[in-house]
């Protein structure tokens, strides 16, 4: 019922310091998507989808930050999962990748596993589907713009192959989670969107993801030193 892509990227802060973003960006023929698929934390990010497992995301992310690696803690959790066979269950940690796609999933399914990122899709029209995500991400993995507008992207070209394959079904939903290992004063209003219920979903992303873009500059112009201030007191 889905496609979605897991990102891990090094930067550069500020100062100069080594810092990790991890993304997960997902849409489907449902509505609320955002509330089921997609898991992000400053260790990783994960996405749970085909007869969704919520916990498998969930506790996905929590094994990350208690210091599993990413192939250990999914697989871990698959074992344990009776309904593993029509699961699909992917990820990157802070160091790795892993993808699963359970044999029970519905076609056409299947993942992609490259550095540093994962894609993953069931009931859609082909194959092509994931693989222009992926290709998306590749090329504009470079590009000085932020990873939720570059995820954005990626979803927008996948769903322009065909993605979900369920013409019947008008209702869609898209989600974005971006979550980082730097301490920011206003984390960016950008970095967490949903759009639950729509017959548009990447257009209608897109354009709460620009506004998104404008409140977080507003907030920065007129009160980041105020959240630095409280940062400093302890407050």
């Amino acid at each position: 019922m889905t496609f979605s892509i897991c990102v891990r990227e090094s930067y550069e802060d500020d100062d100069g310091d080594e810092q990790t973003r991890f993304g997960v960006a997902v849409t489907t023929r449902l509505a609320g998507v955002g509330n089921l698929c997609p898991f992000a934390n400053a260790y990783g990010a994960v996405a749970t989808q085909s007869f969704v497992n919520t916990d498998l995301g969930r506790r996905g992310v929590q094994y990350l930050a208690d210091g599993l690696a990413v192939d250990d803690a999914l697989q871990s959790l698959l074992n344990a999962d009776d309904g593993s066979p029509q699961r699909q269950l992917h990820g990157v940690g802070r160091d790795g990748e892993f993808a699963f796609s359970g044999d029970e999933c519905k076609d056409w399914f299947g993942h992609i596993v490259d550095e540093n990122f994962t894609v993953a899709g069931n009931l859609l029209t082909g194959e092509a589907v994931i693989a222009e995500t992926a290709a998306t991400y590749r090329e504009t993995s470079d590009e000085d713009r932020p990873l939720a507008k570059r995820l954005v992207d990626c979803l927008a070209a996948g769903h322009e192959e065909g993605g979900d394959k369920r013409e019947e079904l008008h209702v869609h939903s898209a989600a974005i989670v971006v979550a980082r290992t730097e301490d920011l004063a206003v984390t960016p209003a950008y970095d967490n969107l949903r759009v639950d219920a729509t017959e548009t979903p990447i257009a209608e992303l897109r354009e709460t993801m620009e506004l998104a873009t404008e409140s977080y500059e507003m907030a920065l112009e007129r009160y980041e030193d105020a959240y630095e201030e409280d940062e400093d007191s302890g407050l």
